[in-house]
């Protein structure tokens, strides 16, 4: 077994598709309608739709999943979304965690958790980049040292 797609549930699916695309480069795979999946593995799913499968109501915006991206370039991401056309609701700026990587936390459209941050790779060549060495690089990280070898 394998695990295919993630779904989430959205309000008005055009829309949810356009902020996919215009923030995070996401593009349609197949369209169904109602239904629509896009690339990494995202499928969209209009709200009536899933209601009618599981025979409820859907509860939207619970704070207990997250959507993850990673983005190198977090000062031009910031930028992008700062000159977006979406009002965009932060659950926290720009920070750094203990280990280096910088993230932010927003809402989509629909409440649904998105967390964009460094990968661990660049995190460490930005470390070994500004002078830090091999073994404080890989404790800071929290990466193996093997790997921070292999980067350099």
């Amino acid at each position: 077994m394998k695990l295919k797609n993630i779904l989430i549930v959205v309000s008005d699916i055009e829309c949810s598709k356009k902020f996919y695309k215009d923030l995070f480069g996401l593009e349609v795979v197949s369209d169904f309608g109602e239904n629509v999946v896009l690339t990494e593995g995202l499928v969209l799913q209009e709200k009536k739709l899933w209601e009618t499968f599981i025979d409820r109501k859907a509860v939207m915006g619970g704070n207990d999943a997250e959507l993850y991206f990673e983005e190198d370039h977090m000062d031009s991401f910031i930028e992008k979304l700062e000159k977006s056309s979406y009002e965009i609701t932060y659950i926290h700026r720009c920070m750094e965690h203990d280990w280096g990587q910088r993230v932010i936390r927003i809402y989509d459209l629909d409440g649904h958790v998105i967390e964009i941050g460094e990968s661990l790779e660049y995190v460490a060549k930005r470390f070994l980049e500004e002078g830090m060495g091999l073994e404080e690089t890989a404790r800071k990280t929290q990466l193996p040292l093997s790997q921070i070898e292999e980067m350099i």
